[in-house]
């Protein structure tokens, strides 16, 4: 949150342009580019140094900062963390660090997701979705397991752009956001409405996965140990709960149109 030392910093940085005072309000913020970083390159990056992250995140901090009117009653925090994600996620998308066989059973996964999902109108079962794909048990939770970033980023890269249209919509006064025209504020209270029910039909143990991961920024390997499970297995909860989350959000998305 905003204390009355930071937003008085923000004011005087936007009277005066003084990059002293710019550069004073990015180190406050720069423990947040860390963890952000460090979450992020948990799922998708392993391979990548969190240093390169943080690069990326310290660019959209920067114009974030330089962006962000404290006058319109929007926490920094919430913006910039959108910004910051959001330039993490394109950075690790054009580094192509999928293995092409994840990436290609990754499309096969959503696509049988969205096709069984309007067939049964409810969320598929494991064994429903390994049937379609002609896959035994084993074989699809391995896979389900193998394309947890791919579905992960799936949905953020959705979620993301969406919300950086939003706030950037919300900050400069505008009253689209590109989905449909819809009002900026308007449209963020129901993508928010239209999460939390997909997240209610989750099963207690997937809601917790997606609260422990998204909420308090735990680990995979994290995360397993607090339920008592193989990090493999959480791999397989959040990937499924991620495919629920972009099929309600690209139909909310294309209702809109």
């Amino acid at each position: 949150m905003l204390t009355n030392n930071n937003t008085e910093l923000f004011y005087k940085y936007k009277e005066s342009g003084d990059l002293t005072l710019r550069n004073e309000i990015v180190l406050l913020y720069m423990d947040l580019v860390s963890q952000i970083a460090a979450i992020t390159r948990n799922m998708y990056a392993k391979g990548y140094d969190v240093d390169d992250l943080v690069n990326e995140g310290v660019i959209a901090l920067i114009a974030s900062v330089e962006a962000f009117d404290p006058g319109r009653g929007i926490k920094f925090e919430t913006y910039a963390k959108v910004k910051i994600r959001g330039a993490i996620i394109d950075y690790i998308r054009a580094q192509d660090w999928v293995p092409r066989r994840v990436r290609k059973f990754g499309r096969k996964l959503d696509t049988a997701y969205g096709v069984l999902y309007n067939e049964l109108g409810r969320t598929p079962t494991n064994s429903e979705l390994a049937e379609h794909l002609e896959l035994t048990d084993t074989q699809f939770k391995q896979l389900l397991s193998d394309t947890a970033a791919v579905n992960t980023l799936s949905f953020e890269e959705m979620l993301y752009e969406d919300n950086i249209s939003v706030f950037n919509a919300s900050m400069y006064g505008t009253s689209a956001t590109g989905s449909g025209g819809v009002d900026a504020r308007l449209y963020a209270q129901e993508r928010k409405q239209v999460i939390a029910e997909a997240i209610a039909q989750l099963k207690p143990k997937e809601q917790q996965v997606v609260s422990l991961y998204y909420y308090e920024n735990l680990k995979l390997i994290e995360i397993a140990e607090v339920i008592g499970v193989t990090e493999s297995r959480v791999s397989q909860i959040h990937s499924k709960c991620m495919l629920l989350l972009k099929t309600k959000l690209e139909h909310y998305i294309k209702n809109l149109s």
